[in-house]
């Protein structure tokens, strides 16, 4: 399987606090991981923000990823022109991006953003109270 993982679940990876489905998933080495630079952005606009979650150094984390074998998906013209076709269900640019992305490319989309499970599409909810289980 084609995954696609949202900024938080990144995070989870980096930090090894993976809640027990998406551990699964993430070690299962017929799966390819992939990671948006829009996760990267995210993390760079929000980790002076107060809150631990986006407490890390976003190149350290992308050289991170690659060097587990993570594929990194550019953000392409097709991707930014699916989000206009997404019903505006959620508001957050990020979490729209990363699922036209996952659309577009035909990959299942890792989140533990309840409000993205409420698209049709590519999804994999995890819940967030799971983390570290």
């Amino acid at each position: 399987m084609k995954l696609l993982l949202d900024t938080h679940i990144l995070l989870w990876a980096a930090a090894g606090t993976l809640p027990g489905a998406a551990e699964k998933m993430v070690v299962d080495g017929d799966n390819t991981l992939y990671f948006s630079p829009a996760s990267l952005w995210e993390i760079g606009l929000k980790k002076n923000l107060p809150g631990r979650d986006f407490q890390v150094d976003p190149e350290m984390l992308r050289r991170g990823l690659l060097d587990n074998q993570y594929q990194e998906l550019p953000i392409t013209g097709p991707h930014v022109l699916a989000v206009n076709y997404l019903p505006p269900t959620h508001k957050d640019p990020f979490d729209r991006i990363l699922l036209a992305q996952a659309t577009v490319e035909g990959l299942s989309l890792l989140t533990s953003d309840s409000t993205l499970r409420k698209y049709p599409g590519p999804v994999i909810f995890i819940p967030r109270g799971a983390a570290g289980s």
